[in-house]
Formats: C-alpha cells, structure tokens, sequence
C-alpha cells in the first residue's frame, strides 16, 4: 500500500543509463567524433543542417529503443509500492518509464517524442521512428527532435524544484550534478529530509548528502530494500 505521507524525489543522470548499454553524448555511428556539439545539439545546428542532426538523433533513438531497464531502473519503480515517487531525470530515454516508473518528469526532453520548430508546446510521439528532413508538424513546421538544447530554456525546472522541496527522502543518481541548472535542484531540497547520492565517480556534493560509491544496478537495489521495498 502506497504511504502518501512520504514521498521520494529520484533525481536521475547519465550513468544509470550508462549501465543500460547507453553512454551521454556517444553517437553509434561516431558523429561527436566528427563534429562539434555545435553542429548537432543547437537550434542554429538545425536550421543550419537539420539532415545532419536528424542523423544524429535518429542513432540515439534507435540504440535507446535496444537498450533495457537495469536493476537501478526496477528498483526505483519498486519505491512505488511503498512510498509517492517522482523521478526527476537528466536522460532523455525512457528506461524510467519502461521499468515501470509512473510519474516521471524529463528536464532535458525525450528521444521518443518529436516537436514543432515554431511551437515548443506541439509535441507527437514517433517511439523509435525516425525523423527525416521534410517531415512536418500540424503547424506546417519542420518537425524537430523534442530535445532541449544547448542554450535552449529548461521548462520543467519550475516542477522539477517544486517535487525537490516536498519529499522526505532525496535520491540522486548517476549524477554528480555539477552542471547547471539541474544542480540548482540539490539546494530545495528540505533540511529534514533524508539525501542520498549514488555514483560511479567521487564528486563534490552538498552538505547533508550521503555519498555510496558504486554503480547504479547494484547499489540502488541495496538501498530501495533498505527502505523497505
């Protein structure tokens, strides 16, 4: 039975997914070898040569269509059956979803839904399709990934801060979030609550945080039994 007096805010980065086979910024087919985030995660990028970034995005959504849940993914959707949970995540897959996780907030977009170029709020969902350069929105634009890209607003933060200032336990993971704003999000995060960071790597973190070093898949199951699920 779900305890709606306690919730729990998973904030997710890029080395849970890493664990799925998925790498932040790697293109199957070597594209960021080749060129510069400036040629394929920009607007500019894309009015300048929206082949190419489609090229880009359509290798993304087809390795993040392959890969699976791991047990970090299970895990978390496992806190439901205990607790209110919100998955707050830096990924644009959607491994959260697919392991289970019912409520989850995307900061930086997802590779499956595609958007208008003229208005951000005219979102469609092509899954693993593939986007190619013609292809329109209902508003007659060409259609884009829906990603937020470099020097593009992140809308969700507003939420995002809003579910980090009401939970009883914070769990971040496969994150350092050193980058911002999604670093922002560790300073709303109550006083009282219980915080728990999870990562691959030592990084400097906020006071009140408990750091485990470790990957994802084994020391996330660990700690969603600890707290009882």
């Amino acid at each position: 039975m779900q305890n709606n007096q306690q919730k729990i805010v998973v904030i997710s980065g890029a080395g849970i997914s890493a664990e799925s086979g998925l790498a932040t910024f790697r293109d199957p087919e070597g594209l960021w070898q080749q060129y510069s985030l400036e040629d394929l995660a920009t607007p500019q990028a894309f009015a300048r040569n929206p082949e190419l970034v489609h090229h880009f995005y359509n290798a993304r959504r087809r390795q993040a269509a392959q890969a699976e849940p791991n047990a970090a993914h299970l895990a978390i959707a496992k806190l439901e059956q205990a607790y209110q949970v919100v998955v707050i995540t830096q990924n644009v897959d959607d491994l959260h979803e697919r392991a289970g996780s019912s409520q989850v907030l995307h900061l930086h977009g997802k590779l499956s839904e595609a958007r208008s170029s003229r208005d951000p709020q005219l979102i469609q969902e092509i899954g693993s399709q593939a986007l190619n350069l013609g292809d329109l929105a209902a508003d007659g634009s060409p259609l884009r990934p829906n990603i937020v890209w470099f020097g593009e607003e992140v809308t969700a933060m507003a939420a995002a801060m809003s579910e980090v200032a009401s939970a009883d336990k914070i769990l971040v993971v496969g994150t350092s979030l050193q980058v911002y704003p999604a670093a922002s999000l560790l300073f709303y995060a109550r006083e009282d609550a219980e915080k728990v960071l999870i990562n691959l790597d030592i990084a400097d973190i906020e006071t009140g945080y408990q750091f485990i070093q470790g990957k994802a898949a084994t020391q996330v199951p660990a700690l969603v039994a600890a707290w009882g699920c």
